[in-house]
């Protein structure tokens, strides 16, 4: 897969209204094409005159049940689906505008995002894509949890899970995340959750958008919602749609194999903390 050499944006604005998965509020999101060297940032309409906060790991400031950015107090929830779609789809420069604090979850997975990008098309820019190209093995470790980055012509994925349930067992899936595998393999992948969890949660406040129109639901041995898995390894599907979303928050398009075991959220931003301490297994790189 040859290196994408230009910054891209969207052609036009893109709208969506929708439940926050743990909040339970609803917010219109809107998606605006940005400049150059604009990055992803998030603004919040609902509080005038504050600042936009950059998609980037070092504004990550919660990681328990979602990834959540924030940047003097205010704060954007649940962005990891929409930086998912972003990463997916090619998008470096974007104006994202929301009017509550948290992401609407839509269907649980990032295709709505991605269906709604590819619909409103996307733009290259002038500008060159700078890329972090892996030289050398990095890895992070605690007991069954493990990420790893490794050097590859290409930017893939291999997501393992474990769940002690007959459903869901132990997955992988590798992805080559060129050409359209994110749209067609990645991006229809819903969250998912426990009944069980699922009512705990609510009974604590948390989980007040959380339904089987947002999500897959297992209860004991088989999956509630009508219609089913939309793929059989639909659990780890997601787990690694949630990976190119945290990895995402890098900052620029990686070339490079990452494998992650178990992980989530919290050890994925820890991954990426030692990745920027280990300067000497990555460099970037400009196309000219």
């Amino acid at each position: 897969m040859p290196i994408r050499t230009r910054q891209q944006t969207l052609r036009a604005p893109i709208s969506c209204y929708g439940i926050g998965v743990h909040s339970g509020k609803n917010a219109t999101l809107t998606l605006k094409p940005a400049p150059e060297n604009h990055g992803i940032r998030f603004f919040r309409t609902d509080l005038p005159g504050t600042q936009g906060i950059p998609a980037l790991f070092s504004r990550v400031v919660d990681t328990s049940l979602a990834t959540v950015i924030g940047e003097n107090g205010v704060i954007v929830s649940t962005i990891e689906h929409l930086m998912a779609a972003f990463a997916g789809m090619g998008i470096d420069n974007a104006r994202v505008e929301l009017d509550n604090y948290e992401m609407p979850i839509m269907d649980g997975s990032a295709i709505v995002f991605a269906d709604k990008i590819r619909e409103t098309g996307i733009i290259a820019q002038s500008a060159p894509c700078s890329h972090f190209i892996v030289t050398h093995p990095i890895e992070i470790a605690d007991g069954d949890k493990f990420v790893g980055a490794y050097p590859d012509n290409s930017f893939r994925i291999t997501c393992t899970i474990e769940f002690p349930n007959p459903i869901i067992g132990r997955q992988t899936i590798s992805i080559d995340l060129g050409g359209d595998h994110f749209f067609s393999e990645i991006a229809p992948a819903r969250t998912f959750g426990f009944l069980h969890e699922v009512e705990m949660m609510k009974q604590l406040g948390l989980g007040r958008g959380g339904s089987l129109e947002t999500a897959v639901v297992v209860s004991g041995e088989e999956v509630i919602n009508e219609g089913g898995l939309r793929f059989p390894d639909e659990f780890v599907r997601h787990k690694l749609l949630d990976c190119i979303g945290d990895f995402s928050l890098i900052g620029m398009p990686i070339r490079g194999h990452i494998k992650t075991v178990k992980s989530g959220h919290l050890f994925n931003h820890h991954f990426i903390t030692e990745f920027f301490k280990n300067r000497s297994c990555w460099e970037t790189v400009t196309p000219t």
